[in-house]
């Protein structure tokens, strides 16, 4: 009898001994998010080395779409200790499961190095939800510097110089003036949000842009019709974009890089945020990342005279389903101006950080650097509305612009229907 008590202690210790590794294992915590590539590299490296600092197993995910994926993905009980959503709108649907960032991290720290505008994006109820891992620029224009040469063609400093520019380039037939696409799968619409935006935040100035965004400025209202004009007058009028509306309703937005080519077709100047670098032509992204800029410059979109000199722009904001020490510890990390110094842009030059006091110095990459400054020092910042405007709002709007640009329905009756689905909201 004492021979199996034995043998039964010696299974039950060589049981203990077999869990302590485990116990000393180190913590997981999983980030979903919706951007990839070289982005989603460069932000891995970066966990990869604080983990490994701190103990931590930190895995992101990529959803490819990210909007319908993470639903399911929290309906089903699967919800990730962090995600980060490009819509601050999107973002507060989850605010009842998310946990407030003032008992994650230190809040008032965190707020204090942000660019202004970005402390609060992700507010509800008095709580902060979420706060920007990423930023990028939108107000921008793109073009090929030796395309430019070739043609005998100077960058706009004025809006009328921008005009001036596109109508010699049709009256010369060198090309098509713009390089337009709005089609996203799921999502297409997205970037014509981003045309309209320009314009609202620049014809009415923050405020009026802010109230907008926020229902209380109708689409049908006589700001937004303005700045629907003017986007009209960009991709409507014939000759300025390649195939017209149906053309651009079709094409991918990552495809519009095609000002890249040299051949007849080619067009010359494209409005897209800073993050467009990573669909450009694989040449010229080894050219760009090689900070070989004969084939890539940008320039910010000039402002029509007499309104607000503005920049519009985005950005993945983070938020935590989980209050576990691990998750404190690496939101506390990615919500800092410390994340992208150690390796994010040696992958990813084209990575913007939004906190005022990100060392400018590291931006070795001289277009980022310039888009930082953009940045850093605009007069006056509007967030991507889209983006902060209820689910169905957004859905709608792509929707909808979508079916103007196609020439499916006029811009009266597709705002129209826009402000309809506030009823819904």
């Amino acid at each position: 009898m004492k021979k199996k008590i034995g043998v039964l202690a010696a299974a039950a210790l060589a049981v203990s001994v077999a869990v302590i590794p485990s116990a000393k294992a180190a913590e997981t915590v999983t980030i979903y998010g919706g951007f990839g590539g070289d982005q989603a590299a460069g932000f891995q490296a970066e966990l990869d080395s604080f983990g490994a600092a701190n103990g931590i197993d930190i895995k992101y995910t990529q959803l490819n779409s990210f909007d319908t994926d993470i639903r399911v993905k929290v309906k089903a009980g699967q919800s990730p200790d962090i995600a980060m959503w490009p819509q601050p709108g999107g973002l507060l649907e989850y605010s009842s499961v998310l946990e407030p960032l003032s008992g994650i991290v230190d809040l008032p720290a965190i707020q204090k190095t942000l660019v202004p505008g970005w402390d609060t994006l992700a507010a509800k109820g008095g709580k902060i939800y979420g706060l920007p891992v990423s930023a990028n620029v939108k107000s921008l224009v793109w073009y090929n510097p030796a395309n430019f040469k070739a043609a005998g063609l100077s960058v706009p400093k004025t809006d009328a110089d921008l005009t001036k520019l596109v109508n010699t380039i049709k009256a010369k037939k060198l090309g098509f003036p713009w390089c337009v696409g709005i089609e996203s799968g799921g999502a297409t619409g997205w970037a014509a949000t981003d045309w309209l935006e320009e314009y609202v935040l620049r014809f009415g100035g923050v405020t009026q842009y802010n109230n907008w965004w926020k229902g209380k400025v109708a689409f049908n209202s006589p700001l937004v019709t303005k700045a629907g004009n003017k986007v009209a007058e960009v991709m409507l009028t014939k000759g300025n974009v390649n195939g017209g509306g149906k053309s651009i309703a079709a094409t991918s937005f990552g495809n519009t890089a095609a000002l890249f080519d040299t051949g007849k077709n080619k067009c010359f100047l494209m409005r897209q945020g800073s993050f467009i670098t990573d669909f450009f032509p694989d040449a010229i992204k080894a050219e760009y990342k090689a900070n070989n800029f004969s084939k890539v410059g940008v320039f910010k979109l000039p402002t029509p005279a007499g309104a607000t000199d503005a920049v519009l722009g985005g950005g993945d904001l983070a938020a935590a389903f989980s209050d576990s020490a691990a998750t404190k510890k690496v939101m506390g990390f990615i919500l800092s101006d410390k994340l992208g110094q150690n390796g994010m842009l040696a992958k990813y030059p084209s990575y913007l950080s939004a906190h005022k006091t990100f060392p400018s110095s590291l931006y070795a990459n001289p277009i980022t650097k310039s888009i930082a400054q953009v940045l850093a020092g605009a007069k006056a910042f509007g967030f991507d509305g889209s983006d902060l405007s209820p689910a169905i709002v957004n859905a709608t709007e792509w929707k909808e612009l979508t079916n103007w640009i196609a020439g499916k329905k006029t811009m009266k009756q597709a705002f129209a229907a826009i402000d309809a689905s506030w009823a819904k909201a």
